[in-house]
């Protein structure tokens, strides 16, 4: 009997070797959770069973992993993530028809189609949000595989420009004209910087996306003594080579293209418009179509003793702008930036806890599946509800303390050399017996 008593002893650490092996062969591999192998003894047990009796040796109860927290290694990829705390990631097996598994391997990378994929090709899930990040549903069902687009989308024609502008209050009239009359007592030409007083340019985008030059020029028609104590300015808006026509009436007919007149009083404040102004009609020439958009001065805008200056001007168009970076928040939101400097939010990476951990099903690369014994997922966002943060290049590194295993590798071989001598022993006990008879 002590022959297979010192068997199931030697297999016992046998069983440790092998797993203590496995947690120093997996030191380097990222997300890789250690093992412990736990035993029981054996021992008979009867009814009318004496308190007196030999163990009958020892058993592999379980061999359970250990889910401490790993160490963090640094990284200059956006997409390889850390969980600090409790939690996994969740992915959808992309040749396995969806099946879901928890990972806390956090090298993430993206594959043709522009997916965010682990190392086995399965996609990250991500919570789906809305334009200021919130999410817009929950739930292992809500979720979606994350995709980076390459572009921004459409593009935005520029419907409305913001203008906050300086008129000098000693400006002369054209050089062109001798003697104020009426707006049409001299020629403009754009091209003659005797005709107009000061110009600015700008970009603004057609329909699709396309980048068009936008001058406008300004032209000082009446100063205070001319016609009152208001001095007037004419502002003419050009799109490429074509002037755009104001829809603001300046009082003495209408002659397309109309200028827009600007009306500031003795104070220098702006009379006139009080609101944005329509300007229509452009059509460029390389423009995919009409470029209609309002000019707004606001109330900033003013005449003063200083020289002509701009103190801003703002356009809402752009063309469609290419991904120049994506961004992993705490909370797991994830942002793409363009080159035309919008940004789009993605989605929040899902973070999944479970009731017992221990009991998940391992798959290999530092992934896991649900079982029975580990309790259905616990789903939500990153630091809320137990779950960990997200931390963005980093990279958890095995929980695996090298020096703790290696003394362990050297007690379970220790284990084994002794069960294997009193195999030994044993065996040499029964030759005596059968030499003796």
């Amino acid at each position: 009997m002590s022959f297979y008593t010192s068997l199931s002893g030697l297999k016992a650490a046998q069983t440790d070797l092998s797993v203590i092996s496995n947690n120093v062969a997996n030191v380097s591999s990222t997300g890789f959770k250690k093992s412990r192998a736990d035993f029981g003894d054996l021992v008979s047990s009867s009814a009318l069973q004496s308190s007196n009796v030999a163990g009958q040796g020892a058993r592999l109860k379980s061999i359970n992993q250990q889910f401490g927290q790993g160490g963090f290694t640094s990284s200059e990829r956006a997409l390889d993530l850390a969980i600090s705390g409790q939690g996994f990631f969740v992915t959808s097996g992309a040749q396995t028809g969806g099946e879901i598994s928890y990972t806390r391997n956090g090298a993430f990378g993206v594959d043709a189609e522009r997916y965010v994929t682990d190392s086995r090709g399965n996609y990250l899930q991500v919570l789906p949000v809305d334009s200021s990040g919130g999410v817009t549903a929950t739930g292992l069902a809500a979720t979606q595989s994350l995709q980076v687009p390459l572009t921004s989308g459409d593009a935005k024609a520029t419907t409305k420009l913001d203008l906050k502008i300086q008129l000098p209050t000693a400006a002369d009239l054209p050089a062109n004209r001798a003697v104020y009359q009426s707006p049409n007592s001299y020629s403009f030409d754009r091209y003659d910087p005797n005709s107009y007083n000061y110009s600015q340019q700008t970009t603004v985008y057609d329909a699709s996306g396309a980048a068009q030059p936008a001058t406008i020029y300004y032209t000082r028609t009446s100063a205070p003594g001319d016609t009152g104590t208001d001095s007037t300015w004419e502002a003419r808006l050009f799109i490429g080579n074509t002037e755009a026509s104001a829809s603001q009436t300046n009082g003495v007919g209408t002659v397309p293209p109309e200028p827009l007149t600007l009306t500031f009083g003795a104070d220098g404040v702006l009379t006139a418009p009080t609101g944005p102004v329509s300007f229509g009609g452009a059509l460029p020439s390389g423009a995919s179509a009409p470029i209609s958009l309002t000019l707004d001065y606001g109330a900033e805008s003013k005449q003063t003793a200083g020289t002509f200056n701009v103190a801003s001007l703002t356009q809402d168009g752009h063309e469609a702008g290419q991904l120049s970076n994506v961004s992993v928040g705490l909370d797991g939101l994830v942002s793409a930036t363009y080159s035309n400097g919008t940004s789009q939010k993605l989605g929040k990476v899902v973070i999944a806890n479970f009731a017992n951990p221990a009991g998940l099903r391992q798959m290999g690369d530092a992934s896991w599946g649900a079982s029975g014994d580990s309790g259905d997922p616990i789903v939500g966002e990153a630091s809320t509800g137990g779950a960990g943060v997200i931390q963005s290049g980093a990279l958890e590194q095995a929980n695996v303390d090298i020096t703790e295993e290696l003394v362990a590798l050297i007690a379970a071989q220790r284990n084994f050399q002794a069960n294997a001598k009193a195999i030994e022993t044993a065996n040499t006990l029964t030759q005596t017996i059968i030499q003796t008879n």
